[in-house]
């Protein structure tokens, strides 16, 4: 009989493993080789990815965007230097689940949008300008970013925005009040909208 050579190899031990990854996470930041580092996060409106780079945080993903896209983008186009380091998004993490909790309205956070360019640039930097628990049409947000005819940019700009609920896009809606798309859902932006509206 013979026998897998596997079977005679030691288990893993997740403690030791934990420990050798906290290690190599590190070593990658202080050799500086560490661009990209993330984690995962449950929440309200599911699992979310979180992303961060030494400028600030870069990217907040839904799961239904599939993270293993979410992460391969960021490789190709941030940078192939990524490693899951939940340290250092803990404060991140802390004040997203402030958020959900209704316990912070507002995110203090460094921002890193190179992931956007152009008038949706723009249209990002106007949304950190509509107050929790308020609403504004496309078109408001259009004319807030200079260019009052662009109501569908702005669509797309929100169907883009690399870092939802930082960068509040659930809070534009439809001139005649109905909520629209979103990227987590639209279950998500109508949790989101009620989650506000309540506070």
């Amino acid at each position: 009989m013979t026998t897998d050579p596997f079977d005679t190899l030691p288990t893993t031990d997740p403690a030791a493993f934990t420990r050798l990854h906290q290690r190599l996470e590190s070593a990658a930041g202080d050799a500086g080789v560490l661009d990209v580092a993330y984690r995962t996060m449950d929440s309200p409106v599911g699992t979310l990815l979180l992303a961060t780079t030494d400028l600030g945080m870069l990217r907040v993903a839904f799961d239904r965007e599939g993270i293993d896209t979410v992460l391969e983008d960021l490789a190709r186009d941030v940078s192939p230097r990524i490693l899951r380091a939940p340290a250092r998004l803990d404060g991140a993490a802390r004040e997203l689940d402030e958020y959900f909790a209704g316990d912070r309205r507002t995110f203090d956070l460094p921002l890193d949008l190179r992931l956007s360019h152009g008038f949706r640039r723009a249209v990002l930097e106007q949304l950190m300008h509509i107050d929790y628990g308020t609403t504004a049409s496309y078109g408001d947000v259009a004319e807030a970013a200079g260019n009052p005819r662009a109501a569908r940019a702005v669509g797309s700009a929100c169907r883009t925005n690399p870092l939802p609920l930082i960068l509040p896009c659930h809070r534009v809606v439809r001139s005649d009040g109905s909520i629209g798309q979103y990227l987590g859902g639209v279950e998500a932006k109508q949790l989101l909208l009620s989650m506000e509206a309540a506070a």
